[in-house]
């Protein structure tokens, strides 16, 4: 992907680039040269701490991780999700599981 360098030095990462890292505004990167390439490091942020909260609208009991988590698209669930056996996805301390 191609982007500009502005007459202030400032760059746009593409939106792909961004969603795929979890890059979000205000969000530090480390600016380093390697090889005669800039190259552009997220730091690490903050874990996220989730809590079981009961969807507004479902009622059904869903993981909230705050306003500032990274919004997580489908295809990232999907990922993740594969890593269970269908059918088999961990309780979180609930004696009923939805899926």
């Amino acid at each position: 992907m191609r982007t500009r360098v502005s007459t202030k030095g400032q760059i746009v990462l593409p939106g792909p680039l961004r969603r795929r890292l979890g890059i979000r505004a205000g969000d530090p990167l480390e600016a380093s040269i390697e090889a005669g390439r800039i190259v552009l490091t997220p730091q690490k942020k903050a874990q996220y701490e989730g809590k079981i909260i009961d969807d507004p609208i479902t009622g059904l009991p869903v993981i909230d991780f705050g306003p500032d988590a990274p919004e997580l698209t489908s295809e990232q669930v999907r990922e993740m999700l594969a890593d269970f056996p269908r059918g088999r996805l961990p309780c979180l301390g609930r004696s009923i599981c939805w899926m």
